[in-house]
C-alpha cells in the first residue's frame, strides 16, 4: 500500500522512510505541506498519510482540511505526527480531518500498529465503496442484459425532454421488440431465450451512439431515447434492425435467426407540455404498426403537433 510521509525534517523523513519501507509500504516523500498537497491531488494518490503538523508553506492541519474538502466521499486515512500534546491540540487535529494522532518522539511499535489500523480502515472503506457502487448499479440496471432497467430509463425520459427543450432540439423515442420471442422461449427454453436477449442487447449497443439511452422496458421490449433530427434518429433504428438480423444468434450448436421491430415517435419544443404517457403510447402504436407490416422494420408515428 502507498504511504505518503510528509515532514520538513530530512532526518525524520529518512528515518520514517527506512522504518516504513521495512514494514512493506510503498513510500512517497514530501518535504513540506505544499508538496504533500500536490502529491495528494495526483491520480492514484496515497490513501494512507503520515503527516507532520509543523511544516513550511502549508502545515499539516491545512493539508487535512484541503484533503477532506476534496475527498469528502472517500477521504484518505491521516495519521498526524507532532510534538504538540495538549488536549486542545489533539481536538483541533482530529476535528480538522486527521483520523489518528501520534506524539513525538514516537515508539516505532506504536507507529506500526497505528498504520496497520489505518491500512485496515482503507481496505474496509474500499470494499464498502465497491459494494455501494454495485448496489447502485443493480438498482438502476437490468440484471440480465446490463442496460438500464425500466425504472431508470423512465426516470431518464423527463430529464432528456427538459434537456432537448433547453437546447431547442428534438428527441426520438423508440419502442423495440424482439419478433416472435415467445416462440424462441417455447422452442428452445428460457435459458436460450436469455442468451438471445443478451446478444440482441449487445448488437443494439454497438449501433447506438454514446449519448443515446437504452433500457429494458419489460420482457423482450426495449425503450430507446435518441436525441437529434427525425431522419437521423430513424436511421439509427434501421441500423438496429439490420444489426440484429444480420446473422443468426449462435448458442452452443443452435443457430437462431432473430429480428426486431421498432416503433418511433418524436418529441420537440413544439410539443411542450405533452404528457409522457401519450408520448410512449404513440411509440407503442408505431411498434404495432411495424409488427402488422411484417416485422423486422421501423415505423414512425408523427407527433400530435404535426398530424
Amino acid at each position: 500500500m502507498k504511504l505518503l510521509v510528509a515532514d520538513d525534517s530530512k532526518v525524520s523523513r529518512m528515518m520514517l522512510l527506512a522504518i516504513t519501507e521495512g514494514w512493506g509500504y510503498d513510500v512517497v516523500l514530501a518535504e513540506d505541506g505544499a508538496q504533500a498537497w500536490q502529491i495528494l491531488q495526483q491520480e492514484d494518490a496515497p490513501q494512507l498519510i503520515l503527516l507532520d503538523w509543523e511544516m513550511p508553506k502549508m502545515n499539516g492541519i491545512e493539508v487535512c482540511e484541503r484533503v477532506i474538502a476534496r475527498n469528502h466521499g472517500n477521504p484518505p486515512y491521516i495519521l498526524l505526527l507532532t510534538s504538540r500534546t495538549t488536549s486542545d491540540d489533539i481536538v483541533e487535529g482530529l476535528s480538522k480531518g486527521a483520523n489518528d494522532y501520534l506524539s513525538k518522539p514516537f515508539d516505532s511499535a506504536e507507529l506500526q500498529v497505528r498504520l496497520q489500523v489505518g491500512k485496515r480502515m482503507i481496505e474496509m472503506q474500499t470494499k464498502l465503496n465497491a459494494t455501494l457502487q454495485e448496489l447502485t448499479k443493480l438498482a438502476s440496471h437490468d440484471a440480465l442484459t446490463g442496460i438500464l432497467n425500466r425504472r431508470a430509463i423512465m426516470a431518464a425520459l423527463p430529464k432528456e425532454i427538459k434537456r432537448v427543450e433547453r437546447q431547442e432540439q428534438a428527441l426520438s423515442v423508440g419502442m423495440c421488440d424482439i419478433d416472435h420471442f415467445k416462440e424462441i422461449n417455447d422452442t428452445y427454453g428460457h435459458l436460450v431465450g436469455d442468451e438471445v436477449l443478451i446478444e440482441v442487447t449487445k448488437r443494439m449497443q454497438e449501433v447506438l451512439r454514446d449519448y443515446d439511452l437504452l433500457g429494458r422496458y419489460g420482457g423482450e421490449e426495449f425503450l430507446m431515447l435518441t436525441p437529434g433530427s427525425t431522419t437521423h434518429c430513424t436511421s439509427v433504428y434501421q441500423r438496429i434492425c439490420n444489426a440484429v438480423s444480420a446473422q443468426p444468434v449462435n448458442i452452443d450448436k443452435l443457430s437462431i435467426s432473430v429480428t426486431i421491430s421498432c416503433g418511433v415517435t418524436r418529441y420537440s419544443v413544439e410539443d411542450d407540455g405533452e404528457d409522457i404517457s401519450n408520448l410512449l403510447a404513440r411509440a407503442d402504436e408505431a411498434l404495432y404498426q411495424a409488427k402488422d407490416s411484417g416485422r423486422n422494420q421501423v415505423a414512425f408515428k408523427q407527433p400530435i403537433s404535426q398530424t
